[in-house]
């Protein structure tokens, strides 16, 4: 434990060196905490289908989203939103067997709600090609957040991509030439709480030099392969944190709205804080209560935390 704690300060360290010590609490989609309410909605452009069937969500997380399926849908849900006050959107879906969401049908309602309305509007893209990344940015997309994998058998075993990380390369390389920002997401445990590449995926994404990047950790869900699966100890993934600021000082790092609840979520926040995580969606109150013990200025934002 000692090793970890000086690691965590080594860390904290860094980050304040460039970033100062700041937090930023982020309350994505609709949630509501400490008397606000998020304001950035995830939407599903597939509504709660998913043909690729990832292990870790065999579409779950879908369920929670607004379904927009169509254009025509996704314009009329994209008003209301910006109607209602709503700061944007995060647009997302379920894939197909290959990884991939059917962009092309919903871009004329993205381009219009970009042109009509004040909305910020990111996208989690899946598996994408250089014309669908190169559209996606001209209809008015403002980041692609990007799930990074380092192992092959997890990117085939666990997510079910026939050619594995190629998929994933070929994203990251058409998002890049697109002028796209990308948000790489490290899920940390994505096989089955095991820590397997994820050392690796954290060189990749050295590799784009990215303004940014999300760390998540497995939720085992009900009626999923990962029902039992427990996630990697609150050290290992705080040991990974602290170890990803040597490797991206000048980053901003996140810690992501999906990770586990309860006391799993106290621990890891006040770590997280302690190697001096930039953001934090969701927080617990261990998080607050970290960062005002060592003094560091809090201020929270409405929407997802991609956006800090």
């Amino acid at each position: 434990m000692s090793d970890l704690n000086q690691a965590l300060d080594q860390a904290r360290e860094l980050s304040w060196q460039h970033h100062g010590p700041n937090l930023g609490i982020f309350l994505p989609g609709m949630f509501t905490a400490y008397g606000r309410k998020g304001r950035y909605p995830a939407v599903s452009i597939t509504g709660p289908e998913c043909r690729q069937g990832c292990d870790h969500c065999r579409g779950h997380l879908l369920r929670t989203m607004h379904p927009a399926v169509g254009a025509e849908a996704l314009y009329a849900l994209g008003k209301r939103l910006a109607a209602q006050g709503q700061v944007g959107m995060l647009i997302s879906g379920g894939s197909d067997p290959q990884g991939r969401l059917p962009w092309d049908s919903v871009l004329p309602a993205i381009e219009r709600l970009a042109a009509e309305t004040d909305l910020v509007i990111t996208a989690h893209v899946g598996r994408i090609d250089p014309p669908t990344a190169r559209a996606l940015k001209s209809a008015g997309v403002r980041q692609a957040l990007i799930d990074v994998v380092g192992s092959e058998g997890t990117a085939q075993r666990v997510l079910h991509l026939p050619d594995g990380l190629a998929a994933q390369g070929e994203t990251l390389a058409a998002c890049v030439e697109a002028g796209l920002e990308v948000v790489p997401h490290i899920i940390m445990g994505l096989d089955h709480g095991h820590l397997i590449g994820e050392y690796d995926a954290l060189e990749m994404v050295a590799e784009l030099n990215p303004q940014r990047v999300v760390f998540v950790v497995l939720m085992p869900l009900k009626d999923t392969p990962m029902v039992q699966a427990e996630p990697p100890t609150v050290e290992e993934v705080a040991r990974f944190i602290a170890e990803a600021r040597m490797r991206l000082p000048e980053a901003r790092h996140h810690l992501g709205c999906a990770r586990p609840r309860g006391r799993y979520r106290a621990q890891l926040d006040g770590l997280a804080v302690r190697a001096g995580i930039n953001a934090l969606a969701i927080p617990s109150d261990g998080a607050l209560e970290q960062a005002r013990s060592l003094g560091v200025k809090v201020t929270f934002q409405d929407t997802c935390c991609s956006l800090a």
